[in-house]
């Protein structure tokens, strides 16, 4: 610009000494074009809008289409237009996402790129640093951004065929071989009348049809509701695997979670992890390779007070939605430990709800809190996720004090879930 200037002034002195009309002409178009850069310059932003366009939500391993629109609401056209979006390096699947355009007026222009999600958690896009100027360069660049825009990757889920769980409630979902109570909303079949049956559970239709006597019969039910503990309390995982650990104890909740759903349960979650999002917005900090959402406690709290809230155990897509989503955010801390955590967040829940504890280990103060619940009316079932070479000695102590115990360390662990057994009987041929 300062070049610029000087070019001016020398126009303007040869124009005095040479008494040239042409020069003169030329003077006047060049101040014209400074002041109209000028001018122009400084608002050249102002009439620019920018938006994306994507799903909020994604499932791990899914690629995710995010469209960046640019209106320029203007009459008057834009030379040019740099835009770069921040995107994390481990979620891009493109190298650049930079570009320069030209809008007209009223000119809306898109710009698409897509990312991966290849790892659960809470993500930030953006911001999009946005500059433009005049055609010829002769006004300085002028910024502007557009806020940041947030993704959520739940985590990875393990589809379940079947899954028994014992419970003392009736009308339940899930068929047990052990037949507590009848459900009579779920008809089965029929069988020939027998002494005591009442009549109102006769099929008259299928008895003048066959000749005989036949009664409707019902499906068993076991589980009205279940409540997932998922202990994420930092030191209870050994130190070498703690990371590995609690991301497959977090893949275990989401799985049996999914499941239940779909078997139209109740399933609620408590956690003594902490939720990053209950952090003041104004500190959020996100990892600048993953983009992923850091905890940082407020040096006057510590983690405990940032536990994530409890969810109370509902049924239905929205409430599977709302636990993923906990389960994306969720983080390990060393917050409140599992045995003083455990029994004071389950007063809250009804008599008989099936708990599925889900732990580093089953050691003998963990055991300890089980039975106490199995005592005070619910059906507790640890489930633990670090390998023990002596976990036949955790399922018998379980055995003795009213629990059933689980060593799900990796995904042939979680096979028999899958077969439509009930857990008493499978608990005899671990």
């Amino acid at each position: 610009m300062n070049q610029f200037l000087w070019l001016l002034l020398l126009l303007l002195g040869v124009a005095f000494l040479l008494r040239v009309d042409f020069i003169f002409y030329i003077l006047y178009v060049a101040v014209g074009v400074f002041a109209w850069s000028r001018w122009y310059a400084g608002r050249a932003l102002q009439n620019l809008t920018g938006e994306r366009h994507y799903r909020r939500r994604a499932f791990l391993g899914e690629t995710v289409e995010i469209r960046l629109t640019l209106v320029n609401k203007s009459r008057l056209a834009l030379p040019w237009v740099e835009f770069h979006e921040s995107v994390p390096p481990e979620l891009r699947l493109e190298q650049a996402t930079r570009q320069v355009v030209t809008l007209r007026g009223h000119q809306t222009a898109d710009f698409i790129y897509h990312i991966k999600a290849q790892q659960r958690g809470y993500y930030q896009l953006g911001p999009l640093r946005l500059s433009s100027g005049d055609l010829f360069g002769l006004a300085r660049q002028r910024h502007g951004t557009l806020p940041p825009d947030h993704l959520t990757i739940y985590p990875r889920i393990i589809p379940l065929a079947h899954l028994g769980l014992p419970s003392r409630l009736p009308f339940g979902t899930i068929a047990s071989r052990q037949r507590l109570f009848e459900d009579p909303a779920r008809p089965m079949g029929v069988r020939e009348f027998r002494s005591g049956d009442s009549l109102r559970r006769m099929n008259w239709k299928a008895s003048a049809h066959t000749q005989k006597l036949l009664v409707r019969t019902f499906q068993p039910a076991i589980s009205l509701e279940t409540a997932i503990l998922l202990d994420l309390h930092s030191t209870t995982y050994e130190r070498r695997d703690r990371y590995t650990a609690t991301e497959w104890a977090i893949v275990v909740a989401a799985s049996l979670a999914s499941h239940l759903i779909d078997a139209r349960q109740s399933v609620g979650l408590m956690t003594n992890g902490i939720d990053p999002l209950r952090v003041r917005e104004d500190t959020h900090e996100f990892d600048e390779v993953t983009g992923r959402l850091l905890f940082q406690a407020p040096a006057d709290k510590g983690p405990a007070a940032f536990m994530a809230p409890a969810i109370a155990p509902r049924n239905g897509r929205p409430q599977l939605m709302k636990l993923l989503e906990q389960l994306a955010r969720v983080e390990t801390a060393e917050t409140v430990p599992f045995v003083e955590w455990a029994s004071p967040i389950s007063v809250g829940l009804n008599w008989g709800v099936t708990i599925l504890a889900i732990t580093a280990r089953g050691d003998a103060r963990i055991a300890n809190t089980l039975h106490h619940m199995a005592r005070a009316g619910f059906n507790p079932i640890l489930i633990a996720v670090e390998p023990d070479a002596n976990f036949a000695l955790v399922r018998e102590r379980g055995r003795r004090l009213g629990f059933q115990a689980f060593n799900v360390t990796d995904r042939r662990d979680l096979t028999p879930w899958q077969q439509p057994q009930h857990l008493s009987s499978r608990s005899q041929t671990r």
